[in-house]
């Protein structure tokens, strides 16, 4: 028997969204992939591997991997990974630096450990990075602090205001002037073209740092009209451009892992007496009833639910497309999101 659709919904969005990516902030989205934009609006079928054909191996000289504290067993022994990005300490409302994960908790793993530390809130990003401050100068030096035990660091801050730019910029400069040798990293929104006075500036972050990830994923998030997490003509457009700024030497292209699911009509909801009144009437609702004085009732509705997720073959196709086009690293969000199949797709290559 078939569940019914909205039993299926609720079954299905918790494995989608569990620690997938965050939904794209504002700022991420400043530009993005349109179904208008013609010369792009398809990857071209002759380009693609035969469906139910062999697929064929990729090689990469880096292959990046997010593990998420709390869930380290998703690190099996010998997956073709040469870094881990540890997932992730968080910066609280005080600007304090909390929750770095404990290395000793990652099961033997012989390539590179980066700390990865986020700042989600907009209004909290601007605190911190205020230039000369007392918070600023606290999280610097336990952002360096924590990253003694770490082979390298990444920033992963995807609120930065708008008009926080330069102090975005120069707060990575304080951190690049500060840990020595150690590999220092960011992780980008994904960006297909220049955008004026982008706080995510490529040209600007680049001499600053070793790598740039560039988050190539939630083309459609949850808050946008369904689609494809990363479409490959999307995609090669963010690759073209973050090639031709970044450069092969820092860039890492960063794939998807997890699917989204989107429901129609949606449901909850806030209502005016009103709206509840159409509901009734619309729904053909006669049992309400009272519940210590509060009136409630029930209805059924059906939900259509589009889906949208990677698999073996599309995993491979946004590999081959990359590698094809000259890219040495890849980054994975995250490791237990995927399908098992795709560590056969990959290899770590000697150069």
């Amino acid at each position: 028997m078939k569940p019914a659709l909205p039993l299926l919904l609720l079954l299905l969005l918790p494995g989608l969204f569990w620690y997938s990516c965050r939904s794209a902030p504002p700022s991420a989205i400043v530009e993005e992939y349109t179904d208008d934009d013609d010369e792009y609006a398809d990857y071209p079928e002759s380009e693609l591997p035969p469906i139910g054909e062999a697929l064929p191996v990729s090689s990469f000289g880096e292959v990046w991997a997010y593990v998420v504290a709390g869930r380290e067993a998703a690190l099996t022994k010998g997956l073709p990974i040469t870094d881990i990005g540890y997932f992730g300490a968080d910066v609280n409302s005080y600007g304090s630096l909390i929750e770095v994960p404990n290395r000793r908790k990652l099961p033997a793993f012989s390539g590179r450990v980066h700390l990865v530390v986020k700042c989600d809130g907009r209004a909290l990003t601007h605190f911190v990075l205020k230039p000369g401050s007392a918070e600023r100068g606290a999280l610097v030096a336990d952002l360096l602090a924590a990253a003694r035990d770490f082979d390298g660091l990444q920033i992963d801050f995807e609120n930065v205001p708008a008009r926080d730019g330069d102090a975005f910029v120069s707060f990575l400069a304080e951190l690049r002037s500060g840990i020595g040798g150690k590999m220092f990293t960011v992780a980008l929104p994904a960006r297909t073209r220049r955008i004026a006075d982008d706080v995510y500036d490529y040209e600007k972050i680049k001499p600053l740092v070793d790598r740039i990830l560039v988050m190539a994923y939630d083309e459609h998030w949850s808050g946008s009209s369904p689609g494809s997490i990363a479409s490959l003509a999307w995609c090669r457009r963010v690759a073209t451009h973050s090639l031709s700024v970044i450069g092969k030497e820092k860039l890492i292209m960063g794939l998807p892992f997890y699917g989204r699911a989107w429901g129609r009509p949606i449901t909850s909801q806030a209502y005016m007496y009103s709206g509840i009144e159409r509901v009734i009437k619309e729904n053909n609702v006669t049992d309400i009833r009272h519940e210590t004085g509060i009136p409630t009732f029930d209805y059924k509705v059906s939900v259509s639910v589009k889906v949208y997720y990677e698999d073996e073959y599309s995993l491979s196709a946004r590999m081959e497309m990359y590698r094809t086009m000259g890219i040495a690293a890849i980054g994975f969000w995250r490791l237990g999101q995927e399908t098992p199949t795709v560590w056969k797709l990959l290899r770590v290559s000697d150069n």
